[in-house]
């Protein structure tokens, strides 16, 4: 794979071979962010589970305390007597079944998030197929799914990310922006390797974070010690 100037030059200020402190890699990670728009940190977390087995399952959701620095379109699907309640908390798009009927029809998809109340589950389980291969079907441990739905929404515009293992047992999420400055990325850092710490499964055996690596958008990956993070 061929890589441009400016990525190549970023690369060269990363010894590939170390394991850096959390605050070395971050402030390294905004050196090499150089592209022309604020480009979004991404942690990589590799996990000593199988997330084959569903008692070694990792997933789970937090509030970052500084958000991710990106504008989130939020769709509430919700019973006619929470429509108010979910405009009022900054919901952009609210409606029930005629929502439902739009992504299904026209497949409109001009939103982030998805949040609706447990009693809607029935109807917009219907959009599965749609919204699952996305990332964007509610789920209860995401915190998309609750009978709140305004502190839903109100938690979903402050910053709320949603972890989950991929095939690979790798958890991938953004944690700001390279305009945020070490100091916020690394409490959105820690915030969120706590909440992947506190949701260890029990099956879990052995080293519990193998690997961990931030990298800006168009940068290099900068691998963190897994031992002072985990």
């Amino acid at each position: 794979m061929k890589h441009g100037k400016k990525y190549v030059d970023s690369a060269k200020l990363v010894e590939r071979s170390r394991l850096y402190d959390t605050a070395e890699a971050l402030e390294l990670c905004i050196k090499t962010g150089t592209a022309k728009f604020d480009e979004t940190v991404e942690v990589h977390v590799k996990l000593g589970v199988d997330g084959r087995h569903a008692d070694q399952q990792v997933r789970g959701a937090v509030v970052l305390p500084h958000g991710t620095g990106k504008t989130v379109r939020v769709l509430a699907i919700c019973k006619p007597e929470k429509e108010e309640e979910a405009r009022a908390a900054g919901a952009e798009f609210v409606g029930g079944a005629d929502m439902v009927q739009k992504i299904q029809s026209e497949g409109w998809m001009d939103f982030d998030v998805v949040i609706t109340t447990p009693d809607m589950m029935g109807m917009v389980g219907r959009l599965g197929r749609v919204l699952g291969p996305r990332g964007l079907m509610p789920n209860p441990k995401a915190g998309t799914v609750a009978p709140d739905i305004a502190r839903a929404i109100t938690e979903a515009k402050a910053g709320k990310i949603e972890y989950r293992l991929d095939k690979t047992n790798i958890i991938h999420c953004p944690i700001g922006k390279v305009s945020f400055g070490v100091e916020k990325l690394m409490t959105n850092f820690n915030t969120l390797l706590d909440a992947v710490n506190k949701a260890k499964p029990a099956a879990a055996k052995g080293q519990y974070i193998r690997s961990c690596v931030v990298a800006s958008t168009m940068g290099p990956g900068v691998k963190i010690n897994p031992t002072k993070v985990g």
